[in-house]
């Protein structure tokens, strides 16, 4: 199993370093595999795309959900070449994923001007004490929503 894990971690580092060499985004790769097969691939595209949700993973997560024609991917494996940001951690987890492979960690990321652990920071923090500071208004009117969507027979769950 290990060889085959290298196999797909090899494609994610390829994916990476073919980018770090471009201008279409930053020097990230991913791969999404199904039974021993990429389903999705996906490079960082954040600045090609102007899209700052435009990361590997994120773009990986896409292309197979497409191929599948579903918005689960629950027997799959993601393969990153850095460890996921929060936001692409969240969308893996949204996917609801099994197993995260990557290749360098969130503090080597850091030492080279990639720092998602101040994010990680951040999460940990009250809300009024963040750098950018969040506060609930019109909750009333947003629980109706949830009570709408509740109600709706023709919903489909995720």
């Amino acid at each position: 199993m290990k060889a085959e894990n290298n196999k797909f971690m090899k494609r994610a580092i390829e994916l990476a370093k073919e980018n770090a060499n471009s201008t279409n985004g930053g020097p990230f790769g991913a791969v999404i595999v199904k039974d021993g097969k990429i389903i999705g691939e996906g490079f960082n595209s954040v600045t090609t795309n102007n899209d700052p949700t435009a990361h590997a993973e994120i773009n990986a997560i896409r292309s197979a959900c497409k191929n599948l024609n579903s918005y689960q991917l629950s027997d799959c494996e993601i393969y990153a070449s850095s460890e996921p940001c929060p936001m692409c951690l969240g969308a893996i987890y949204w996917a609801r994923m099994k197993k995260i492979f990557y290749a360098c960690s969130l503090e080597e990321a850091k030492n080279h001007n990639f720092d998602d652990v101040f994010i990680y920071d951040e999460f940990k923090k009250p809300n009024e004490m963040r750098l950018i500071p969040s506060e609930q208004i019109m909750q009333k009117e947003g629980v109706e929503i949830f009570i709408s969507w509740n109600k709706n027979e023709k919903k489909i769950e995720y």
